[in-house]
């Protein structure tokens, strides 16, 4: 047998529901009763009537499947673009630590931990740093959600797999992102922080090789980014254009307005950063500073790092709200589409590409830009 024939084979065997249930299992997870042993119904794929403005059953959900015995009832997020129901099942655990722990694993890969971990980075950290894990999140997640829909992998069907989560139930499965980005930014941190700080650990050889390659290509983009004259010109140009690429891939699925999310933010930063640096508000410590030593923790230093975090994430969210409530809108009123229902207006690109890119560009560049100029008003800087 060929290695292609194996590797086909082994997809195809990676792909049964039923080993997705077997594990859920072994971690506790237990269905109403007859669930685990359900005939899997086939997986739905990705995407639903002509125009992909709907997704009645979700991805991998097999209607009118939900079990009745009432056990310990858990309501997952719901996501307001989508037009199906709760989705939530019933369900039953033998480990409430596994469960939670999971459930916390899957949050470092959503908004909220980025709007905390980014801003605590770049505002408390380093800068430096912060940008440039921002550039290798913005490359490892658009190349991700590409992926996702040129591979078009369904999810499992369900039953027998439980559905814990269905916040992001209409995209497809292969490969999760989630797993892209917990392990992109920690092996880059490693990397990238090495020789700036001495007690950082040098070790795991393997997230070296793997961003060994990329590390010197980070630091050309980040250069360009802040000396190019007219990096903010190509910067926005790229990003809307690998927006537009990305929306031409597949259906409509929620997967779409994260892709122009995650570039409008990385473009917004880049640019953030270049008028940082023609400006000379947030300069990068000489080469003779480094590397970097790590000042000792007072009560000071830790009310102003936590005042900055506090003052700062209510800017974002501010800046978030606003622009939501502008370009929505404004999307509507310039591209004629009905904004009578703001959800299905969202699913036309031409109302969910500028919405999201402008939205998180902007919150990008009061990131980078805006508060620190307000922290340096207020004397937080």
């Amino acid at each position: 047998m060929s290695l292609g024939q194996r590797l086909v084979r082994l997809a195809a065997h990676l792909q049964d529901p039923r080993k997705v249930a077997a594990f859920q299992r072994l971690c506790g997870v237990e269905g109403p009763s007859g669930w685990a042993g359900a005939e899997p119904r086939g997986p739905v794929a990705n995407g639903g009537p002509a125009g992909g403005l709907a997704h009645p059953a979700g991805n991998g959900a097999v209607p009118g499947a939900a079990g009745t015995p009432r056990r310990w009832r858990r309501r997952p997020r719901r996501n307001s673009l989508t037009e199906e129901e709760d989705g939530s099942q019933e369900f039953a655990t033998r480990s409430r630590f596994l469960y939670y722990l999971f459930s916390l694993g899957t949050e470092l890969g959503n908004e909220l931990f980025y709007i905390l971990f980014f801003p605590f980075c770049i505002w408390n950290v380093d800068a430096w740093l912060g940008r440039r894990l921002i550039i290798i999140w913005v490359w490892v997640m658009y190349l991700g959600q590409c992926t996702k829909d040129v591979i078009r992998w369904p999810r499992p069907a369900s039953p027998p797999v439980v559905k814990l989560e269905v916040f992001y139930n209409s995209e497809y499965s292969m490969p999760s992102t989630h797993a892209m980005s917990g392990t992109a930014i920690p092996l880059a941190l490693l990397l990238l922080s090495y020789g700036r700080w001495q007690d950082v650990i040098a070790g795991f050889l393997y997230a070296i090789l793997i961003l060994a390659v990329f590390h010197p290509v980070v630091d050309l983009i980040d250069n360009f980014n802040l000396t190019y004259k007219y990096a903010p010109l190509i910067i926005i140009s790229l990003h809307l254009a690998l927006g537009i690429f990305s929306f031409t891939l597949d259906t409509w699925s929620t997967s779409r307005g994260d892709t122009a999310q995650i570039l409008g933010c990385g473009a917004g930063v880049a640019c953030g950063s270049h008028v940082n640096y023609m400006v000379g508000l947030q300069l990068d410590p000489p080469p003779h500073a480094l590397p970097l030593s790590v000042s000792s923790l007072t009560v000071t230093v830790f009310g102003k790092a936590i005042l900055r975090l506090l003052i700062g994430v209510v800017v974002l969210l501010l800046t978030k709200v606003a622009m939501k409530k502008a370009t929505i809108p404004l999307a509507c009123k310039i591209f004629r589409v009905p904004h009578d229902d703001v959800r299905r207006a969202r699913q036309r690109m031409e109302v969910e590409l500028p919405y999201r890119y402008i939205t998180y560009g902007m919150v990008g560049f009061s990131l980078m830009f805006i508060v620190p100029c307000l922290f340096h008003f207020i004397g937080l800087s």
